[in-house]
């Protein structure tokens, strides 16, 4: 009896070609070297995106609340020069947006005729594209994390079961006990890559709309002010202001 019970206590007994810890950390300190190195990079891009959205979440967001706030200004009435002297120091989209029409006000000398309002309607184009590309700064690195971390993932996968296949015909067993360990770490590759890409396709998505939403903002600006140059609010003071700068 005592020897019967010896037996299953030793097949009870660790098998010495299993990993004892089969957690994602141990998985990950079990894995070759280039498993690793995938994995590794993964989590990098992973904080790289998380990062990013922290970054432009909060620009965005200022730059949208000053957006509006400038352009609460123009629809109150406030002409051209009073605009101009209210973002004099300003850096912001729509400040400039104003400087632009202001400088282009000084050029022509005041004058307003349909030559003038094309010309502000240029410069405010080309500032809105300046602006949103400079919002969008950045965000591009989300596409390419979330188009290439998958393969990425996968790569590491089909080297591990690779590896695992290769320790099949060394150790001569097809115990998928002893397999399967080497299989789940390839497996972690592809999970990790997964974790990487959703976010960063999410995020990306996100970015877009925000900052469409804000260039709509930009666009309803330089609308105020070509109807404020329509009206011929404060030209001329606008550009004797700007002259006398």
């Amino acid at each position: 009896m005592t020897i019967a019970m010896v037996r299953p206590a030793i097949a009870q007994g660790q098998n010495p070609l299993l990993p004892h810890n089969l957690s994602p950390w141990g998985m990950f300190l079990n894995a070759d070297i280039v498993v690793k190195a995938v994995m590794v990079g993964l989590a990098f891009a992973s904080l790289v995106t998380w990062t990013v959205w922290l970054a432009k979440t909060i620009e965005l967001a200022l730059a949208r609340r000053r957006a509006r706030r400038r352009i609460g200004m123009l629809e109150a009435g406030a002409g051209l020069a009073e605009a101009t002297r209210a973002c004099a120091d300003a850096r912001d989209a729509i400040a400039q947006l104003i400087r632009s029409t202001a400088r282009e006000a000084e050029l022509s000398g005041g004058i307003v005729d349909d030559g003038f309002k094309e010309r502000v309607a240029l410069r405010l184009e080309r500032v809105e594209a300046a602006m949103t590309r400079q919002v969008s700064r950045g965000i591009g690195i989300l596409a390419t994390i979330g188009a290439t971390a998958p393969f990425v993932g996968l790569f590491g996968t089909v080297w591990g079961i690779m590896n695992s296949f290769i320790g099949i015909s060394e150790s001569h067993t097809t115990n998928l006990a002893v397999v399967a360990p080497g299989i789940a770490e390839a497996l972690l590759a592809t999970a990790l890559g997964l974790v990487a890409a959703i976010p960063a396709v999410v995020i990306y998505n996100h970015l877009a709309r925000v900052i469409s939403g804000y260039r709509t903002l930009l666009g309803d600006a330089s609308a105020q002010l070509l109807l404020i140059i329509s009206r011929g609010q404060g030209i001329r003071a606008a550009a004797l202001s700007r002259a006398a700068e």
